[in-house]
């Protein structure tokens, strides 16, 4: 068996501890049908010292959960990872970028379809009153340009106050109201080939999709029409050799499909969902091997 090395939380934070270690199961048990193990270490460990990384043929951080917290030394690790040739895949750089939302905005100029957004520093609450004209939206949705998991992501309607507003950069969205009759759906890709889809549904009432709030996610047997053209336009649009993706898409008040995110860094693959339990992961990880 190969042995290698997974990026997993910081013990110091308490907020993934139950979460995480199923999700390393579930990895583990795909990365098994490949001849890998994989051992987990908290990413903070190697921020000053990346030595312990570079004796493993290869680290995945798929478990990096938490980075938004400490975006700084997240910058900080990406820089150590590539200065000392750690195997680190996806890249450190892509793990840089892809940490802060802007990209999005990059892609958009390369013909990628996302939502209208806003981008400001520090949003204030007169920047949120007017973003409701300025969008032509009913409500809105602000969230950190540097966020995980719907961290401090609001949705507003007009007269109504940011709480737990976002202190630093942040974008802001029309609200999508597909997302709540239609879901979001989620292409997951390994080594450049689709792999699988998801759709992501919140419960009644809620907007986030993720499962700490309810959400519940269903297989899919095929994308929907359109579905994979934005994904791999996304894809040839980031340039980047890619390990894994997972590419984020809900649709507009036209029916087409916008993207919301290309998760590069840590994104949950729903394995459970996967054909033969992620065959396809590990065949990815082994061919890099």
């Amino acid at each position: 068996m190969t042995e290698i090395a997974v990026l997993t939380p910081s013990p110091s934070d308490p907020s993934y501890a139950g979460q995480w270690p199923g999700v390393l199961e579930r990895l583990q048990q795909a990365l098994a049908l490949a001849g890998v193990t994989a051992a987990p270490t908290p990413w903070p460990d190697h921020v000053d010292d990346a030595s312990a990384l570079t004796g493993y043929p290869l680290v995945l951080p798929l478990l990096a959960w938490g980075y938004h917290r400490d975006h700084a030394l997240w910058m900080k690790g990406c820089r150590a990872w590539a200065e000392a040739g750690v195997r680190l895949l996806n890249p450190p750089s892509v793990l840089g970028w892809n940490s802060d939302k802007s990209y999005l905005g990059r892609l958009a100029e390369q013909g990628v379809a996302i939502p209208p957004t806003l981008w400001i520093d520090g949003p204030s609450q007169a920047d949120v009153d007017a973003a409701f004209d300025r969008l032509g939206a009913e409500e809105i949705v602000v969230k950190p340009r540097v966020s995980g998991g719907a961290w401090k992501t609001l949705r507003l309607r007009p007269g109504e106050a940011m709480a737990d507003a976002p202190g630093g950069p942040a974008m802001i969205q029309p609200y999508l109201p597909t997302i709540e009759t239609e879901g979001e759906t989620s292409l997951l890709f390994f080594g450049g080939r689709l792999s699988h889809v998801v759709n992501k549904r919140p419960v009644p009432g809620e907007f986030r999709v993720q499962v700490q709030y309810g959400g519940g996610y269903t297989a899919l047997p095929a994308p929907a029409d359109g579905a994979l053209d934005l994904a791999e336009r996304t894809l040839t649009a980031i340039g980047e050799d890619l390990l894994y993706a997972r590419i984020d898409m809900a649709r507009g008040p036209d029916g087409g499909w916008l993207l919301m995110e290309a998760e590069l860094i840590e994104p949950d693959f729903y394995l459970g969902t996967a054909p033969a339990g992620g065959q396809r992961f590990a065949d990815a990880v082994r061919s890099r091997l």
